[in-house]
């Protein structure tokens, strides 16, 4: 039987994992100068609209070249090409990808959204009750939650604006 006190050692006594988290590269990616870490996570937003197949098809290149051992893409916004055909995913064979799901990697819980609400882009939700039902899927004890879009009030504005566009059911117990 496990108790609650060998569960918090087990947890004090994991291993250290480093994480490197980027977002809204918008086809820049090659741009970048992407810091070592075990776990790669992408939150959305890799592709310009998804106007052009060869510029997923360089994001997955990108990806295949990089030496962190795992890689966890959520889509975004900009990414209507597998909103539109799901099927279109196997496009990215050199991460794992999350759309409202989750995976486990290195012993973690890690679930995936790219649902932005009361936007006119790729998966969103208007519906703060489909977000809702939504999220009571990820699971308790989830250990990494990764979205698209941000909670309300947690860097949720536009580019000079004072309006929070963040999603208020992200925030709900």
């Amino acid at each position: 039987m496990t108790t609650d006190s060998s569960i918090n050692r087990s947890r004090r006594t994991r291993r250290s994992l480093r994480l490197a988290l980027l977002s809204d590269t918008h086809e820049l990616h090659r741009e970048l100068d992407v810091p070592d870490a075990d776990i790669l996570i992408h939150c959305g937003d890799f592709t310009m609209f998804s106007r052009s197949m060869n510029s997923v098809a360089d994001f997955n290149q990108w990806l295949g070249e990089l030496p962190h051992r795992h890689k966890i893409v959520v889509t975004g916004n900009h990414e209507f090409f597998l909103e539109a055909d799901p099927k279109k995913r196997s496009l990215l064979t050199n991460a794992i990808i999350l759309v409202n799901e989750e995976t486990e990697v290195e012993g973690l819980t890690i679930w995936g959204s790219p649902v932005t609400p009361l936007y006119g882009g790729a998966f969103g939700l208007n519906s703060a009750n489909d977000r809702r039902r939504l999220y009571d899927q990820i699971k308790p004890g989830t250990d990494i939650l990764i979205t698209h879009g941000p909670p309300f009030g947690i860097l949720d504005r536009a580019w000079s604006s004072n309006i929070n566009a963040g999603c208020l059911e992200l925030m709900e117990p």
